[in-house]
């Protein structure tokens, strides 16, 4: 059988893949299958480069296959040595580096569940998924020690070099053996469909299914060398820039630290990157730093998510790399649905839409009726999942040639920088201010993050500027440095439903439609 990584037509896609094909690109099989394996294992004697990490103090951090095969073995001994067991679950709160690399794979080789989390989590933020996940321990490095150890009976373990000094005496070899059902990886995804953080739990099969993204969302192909400055504490990062590539035995790269475009340039020059998966925000921030133009690229392929580009962004990307960027549409609960397929000659790629269907997936768009929409007609766009349809809380049309176009979110979800926030979680931190009576949390326009947060406050308390100073420093250190309200707009009274409730539409109609 031809594998399915030999096809780059769009043609070709919708005619060779299937569940077997898919299956054809992995070792493992329908009895027995460990993401670690398939992952990192196999393609450990390639000795070629499994990742690099671009971190933000210029340093650059290389990988191979065949050290991140003996570190995650090491700590697969060590979690068994420490008592932890198959199903127990291991958090890891680490930037980019051996150390995270390690632990991931080591507690999803060992049979234990990863929970990767996003390092800009204060207090709140991770006591909220720590509640939810409740591990057998958490990984973290100093900076975050004072952050996790203040949640009680939390077992926590410094990555520092006395763990690296006590995992060397360990094998480097470490007996694999998990069944494709088994759950391996707890990915957060913010409360894009519930009103607090709840993990996505996947099973080892997910590496299956992930792959469908892989070739037809990132346009991934062994030969690429293929960089994602996306966080893999959040879907993007993890599943499409970690997972997927190393899968395919193919070089990936990221970014540690405070995100600055301009590393990000430099990366891409240095690593000569073929393929770049990012969120539309980090292509406008390059865009806005004014230094793309003095840098000579390699890339052939390129793809963002996590909310529409705009036009001048696009032009921007199309003219400074020499290819259009490809659009990348699905959430974490359903995976990658609608695509652009980078790198497929026989695909034309349509501006401002999402793209179309990836194999074997079907959309459509929905009318409140449940009926399916003509074409230009808005409605709701809902996956077939499990013989039945499930709703993204998009809204968007079809339009005759068969792409999908997004027309605003559904729900109360606020995406932001490609960040996606819940406005209940929001909410509830300002909710714990003592001069915080009610709050409402909505997104509106902004120019570079697509949308910031404003929040609206009643209070007894006089406002002024200092007052909503000291709400957005209260948000961002309980949640995460990126999830504050940047506007703050103190109000006699919140506009509620007749059932009592918050209406947060009756906020978000009386904001000006255009970016600030």
């Amino acid at each position: 059988m031809t594998k399915l990584t030999e096809y780059t037509s769009y043609a070709d896609a919708q005619r060779h893949v299937s569940s077997a094909a898919l299956w054809a690109l992995f070792d493992g099989d329908r009895e027995s299958l460990n993401i670690a394996h398939e992952c990192v294992d196999r393609h450990a004697p390639t000795g070629r480069v499994a990742v690099r990490v671009a971190h933000a103090d210029g340093r650059d951090e290389v990988v191979t296959f065949r050290e991140l095969s003996a570190w995650s073995s090491r700590f697969a001994h060590w979690l068994a040595e420490r008592g932890v067991a198959r199903g127990d679950r291991v958090a890891i709160m680490l930037e980019p580096s051996l150390a995270f690399y390690a632990a991931l794979f080591g507690a999803i080789k060992h049979g234990a569940i990863a929970v990767p989390l996003f390092t800009l989590f204060g207090p709140d933020g991770v006591r909220l998924r720590v509640d939810d996940c409740t591990p057998r321990l958490l990984v973290t490095n100093a900076e975050k020690l004072a952050t996790a150890r203040s949640i009680p009976d939390l077992d926590v373990v410094v990555a520092d070099d006395a763990l690296v000094a006590s995992l060397a005496r360990y094998p480097e070899r470490y007996d694999v053996r998990s069944a494709p059902d088994e759950l391996a990886v707890f990915q957060y995804t913010s409360g894009t469909t519930r009103e607090l953080p709840a993990a996505v739990q996947h099973t080892h099969r997910a590496i299956v299914v992930v792959m469908v993204a892989a070739l037809y969302g990132t346009g991934i192909r062994p030969g690429d060398e293929f960089f994602c400055p996306s966080s893999p504490a959040w879907g993007h990062g993890l599943w499409h820039g970690t997972l997927a590539p190393l899968a395919l035995g193919v070089t990936t790269g990221t970014m540690a630290g405070k995100f600055d475009p301009v590393r990000l340039i430099r990366a891409l020059e240095d690593y000569r990157i073929t393929n770049l998966s990012a969120a539309a925000t980090h292509y406008r921030m390059m865009k806005s730093s004014g230094e793309a133009g003095a840098h000579r690229y390699a890339i052939t392929k390129l793809s963002f998510t996590g909310e529409p580009m705009d036009s001048a962004t696009r032009d921007f990307v199309t003219t400074t790399f020499g290819t259009p960027p490809c659009s990348m549409y699905g959430t974490t609960e359903v995976g990658v649905i609608l695509a652009d397929y980078p790198g497929a000659p026989d695909y034309a790629v349509k501006p401002g839409a999402l793209g179309k269907p990836v194999p074997g997936v079907r959309v459509e768009v929905h009318a409140p009726d449940g009926q399916p929409c003509p074409p230009h007609t808005l409605g709701e766009i809902k996956v077939w999942r499990r013989d039945a349809w499930f709703p993204t809380k998009d809204r968007g049309y079809v339009d005759d040639d068969g792409y999908f176009h997004h027309a605003g979110r559904a729900d109360d979800v606020i995406i932001s920088a490609g960040w996606t926030m819940s406005a209940v979680e929001i909410e509830d931190v300002l909710l714990k201010h003592p001069d915080v009576r009610e709050a409402a949390v909505i997104g509106v326009p902004d120019a570079l993050r697509g949308q910031v947060v404003k929040a609206f406050i009643v209070s007894a308390r006089a406002a002024d500027d200092a007052f909503a100073r000291e709400l957005q420093d209260f948000t961002r250190t309980r949640l995460s440095q990126h999830e504050y309200p940047r506007h703050v707009a103190f109000v006699a009274e919140l506009p509620k439903t007749p059932a009592g409730k918050v209406n947060r539409k009756s906020l978000r109609d009386g904001e000006p439609t255009h970016a600030a």
